[in-house]
């Protein structure tokens, strides 16, 4: 056991010590068996603090130390670095959370607040107490790296992961890249259509020798671990004879008499049995679709030596140190009937829109009718009251006022209106719905329990909505068209892959990260990471923002020769251990496996793949599994510290420091508060002027102002002549 342990207790600036009693609890573990310092401070994570606690733990010979302070999730690898530059063993180290789990929860009951504070911490002592030093788990990493997903984000993460000297396998299910951007034929806010830059996304990807690129191909088996995982993956054929010339393909595509569903152009066109989605896809090489060719049997005889339809699936297998997951997403699709979709004419979803836009390039006409009037209506497949996708898919408004601006620049006499729910045309994008606002687009505005409703009227639709900016008065639209402004949803095979992977996907289908702030594109899985929009609805630019800040982790993982990871992982008692294998039967990682030791059949556990989430130790019918840092010990103790009695009186104000019972109330300010107090002169002090005074940076010491002001050591004095700063003087000077 533990025997010289220090324990801080962190103010958090206010947030917990307007309800916690920080102070008395500081009084109070000071007298705790085997604690040596005990100490409340205002800000735990400072530098300035950090400093100290090294200090101390070097001056005092601590073995461990407990910070009482924020979640965990922000700052746990704060204080283990403490511990590591004091020479502390990291794993002797425990954070309690007493902000997010005492003061915020019962900031209406303070006193009862401080007794479950008091209750947390002695349990984060007592477990301590037993904790051990163990040391980080080190793993051999291969230099290369799988991207699933050959959309834009998926292309840029290639290029970037290479420029670092990885070897780079791109796999995409498609045969051609570039995912749903190659569809839009403008992008907002660049000159540039979406096959544009796919083409020079590819034109770099194929100028570089360490990055392989499989169209066609789909994850078959994932095995190994961070560092070392085994990929198998199968490549469909294209049925083209590779030792073809140019010219006999292109007459192969030209004289073929099939036609065959249009996937790319979403069924507003048909296609021919060898095509490429559109004339400029990549890469360049057509795809026969062997079904509906065999129909010509003359047709094949004629190209036989361009056409090989005894092609076979090529399985291969990879091994790479990382994986990236940027599988994009779909749109919804609606249900037969919702808004009159497949069951009155003329109404489609806005991507087969804007398919229908690039085909009709001269006058837009649906069905042989010319289209003079658009409806728009969005937040179809989000924000849905009775449906499964509650998330707003962001990006929905913004592309369907583009689209509405490329359509009256198209063709100029077209009149559309937009039915809303509410427009998030947040950032730039607000420059479109200003422009279509100002080129006379008609927005009306309807409620969810009021929805629009779309009639047949003769050989037109009538749109019938409340708009609720004229006082819910009912409007009816006769229009040609109506457009259903559908949102983002998981791609299909979201499921596929996150079983392979052993990734989570959320309520929404969509893969999980860690957490959205503190870990955005990493996941539960050591190695893998996600980016893009197959983590939630994302526009263009935020989708390549989230795969290149994957990359930066990935390059940063496999920049060394070796993986350290926590040890925090299941261990097994070989002598109790009988294997029954229930332990690898729960277990979502399949860490565990059975090993012969000894002429004795037991669990082994592959610490790479553990995730030390502790389900395969109750599971255990003989007590033979533990987990590293939560062992029966360590729970036991805490939960005896959690239910002692307390004692603590209800908070007195103004409580002055015993110095013989040897409290350690916070003796003395932070270290930045001194050097801004040094900084303030005896008259009065704008915030440039301390921050020149003193050296520090202006945000820094406006931050710290508002918490000394909080607390009585600064007091505002008015503002200047301007009315542009306020004036601060250090309190009874």
């Amino acid at each position: 056991m533990k025997k010289r342990i220090g324990v801080y207790i962190c103010h958090c600036g206010g947030n917990i010590s307007d309800y916690v009693d920080v102070a008395e609890l500081g009084k109070m573990f000071h007298k705790e068996e085997n604690v040596v310092i005990s100490k409340d401070v205002m800000f735990a994570c400072a530098d300035s603090n950090q400093k100290d606690m090294v200090a101390d733990i070097q001056a005092n010979e601590l073995d461990a130390i407990v910070v009482a302070s924020c979640s965990p999730k922000l700052h746990l690898h704060t204080f283990k670095g403490v511990a590591g530059r004091a020479g502390l063993n990291p794993m002797n180290y425990v954070q309690v959370n007493i902000r997010e789990q005492c003061s915020w929860p019962h900031s209406d009951k303070p006193h009862d607040a401080t007794v479950k504070a008091a209750g947390l911490i002695r349990a984060g002592i007592n477990r301590v107490s037993f904790s051990e030093s163990l040391d980080n788990i080190e793993i051999d990493v291969k230099k290369s790296v799988l991207i699933i997903g050959a959309g834009v984000s998926g292309m840029k993460a290639a290029i970037e992961l290479s420029k670092s000297g990885n070897e780079v396998f791109l796999i995409e299910k498609d045969f051609f890249v570039g995912g749903n951007v190659a569809r839009h034929e403008k992008v907002f806010m660049s000159e540039q259509s979406g096959k544009e830059i796919v083409a020079k996304l590819y034109a770099d990807i194929k100028s570089r020798n360490n990055i392989t690129l499989f169209t066609g191909a789909t994850l078959e088996k994932v095995s190994g671990s961070l560092g070392n995982f085994h990929i198998d993956i199968k490549v469909k054929p294209r049925y083209i004879n590779v030792k073809s010339d140019r010219q006999s393909v292109t007459r192969a595509m030209a004289e073929c008499p099939v036609y065959i569903h249009d996937d790319y152009n979403l069924g507003m066109a048909k296609r021919k049995a060898i095509y490429k989605n559109y004339p400029e896809a990549l890469p360049d090489v057509p795809v026969v679709d062997a079904e509906a060719i065999k129909e010509v049997p003359e047709f094949i005889a004629k190209f036989a030596s361009t056409l090989n339809l005894n092609e076979q699936e090529e399985k291969m297998s990879l091994i790479v140190g990382s994986v990236l997951v940027a599988t994009g997403y779909d749109h919804y699709q609606p249900a037969e009937g919702e808004f009159g979709y497949h069951t009155l004419p003329s109404v489609v979803t806005l991507p087969e829109f804007n398919r229908l836009m690039e085909l009709h390039p001269g006058q837009l006409e649906y069905e042989g009718k010319r289209v003079q009037n658009v409806a728009f209506i969005y937040c179809i497949g989000s924000r849905q009251p009775k449906g499964e996708n509650k998330h707003c898919s962001r990006a929905c408004c913004s592309a369907a006022v583009h689209t509405s601006l490329q359509l009256k620049e198209k063709y100029k006499d077209i009149r559309t209106y937009h039915l809303y729910r509410d427009i998030r045309t947040y950032g730039k994008q607000e420059i479109m719905y200003e422009a279509s606002s100002k080129q006379g687009d008609l927005y009306l505005k309807y409620e969810e329990k009021e929805m629009p409703v779309v009639e047949a009227e003769g050989n037109k639709l009538l749109v019938k909505v409340k708009d609720y900016l004229t006082a819910k008065k009912e409007i009816e639209i006769p229009v040609d068209m109506v457009v259903l402004v559908t949102g983002m949803v998981a791609r299909e095979d979201a499921k596929l892959i996150s079983e392979n992977l052993k990734i989570p996907v959320g309520s929404d289908k969509f893969f999980n990260e860690i957490h959205p702030k503190l870990k955005p594109v990493e996941t539960v899985i050591k190695g893998v990471y996600i980016g893009g929009s197959c983590q939630g609805p994302k526009n263009i630019t935020e989708s390549v923002q989230s795969s290149l800040a994957a990359v930066a982790k990935i390059n940063t993982l496999l920049s060394k020769d070796k993986i350290s990871v926590d040890p925090i992982v299941a261990r097994v008692n070989a002598d109790a251990c009988t294997w029954c294998g229930k332990c690898a039967e729960v277990c979502d990682y399949t860490a565990l496996k059975e090993v012969e030791v000894g002429g004795k059949r037991i669990a082994a556990v592959n610490t790479a793949v553990c995730t030390g989430c502790g389900i395969c130790a109750p599971v255990c019918p003989e007590n033979a599994i533990e987990i590293a840092q939560y062992t029966d010990n360590e729970i036991e103790s805490m939960i005896d510290g959690f239910a002692a009695d307390y004692e603590i009186k209800e908070r007195v104000q103004n409580v002055e420091e015993d110095e013989n019972e040897g409290t350690t109330e916070m003796k003395e300010y932070p270290q930045v508060w001194k050097e801004i107090l040094a900084g303030m002169t005896d008259e009065k002090n704008t915030i440039p002027q301390i921050a020149e005074n003193s050296k520090l940076n202006k945000d820094l010491v406006t931050y710290h102002l508002m918490t000394m002001n909080k607390y009585g050591v600064v007091v505002p004095a008015g503002t200047d002549d301007k009315e542009e700063y306020f004036y601060y003087k250090i309190k009874n000077r």
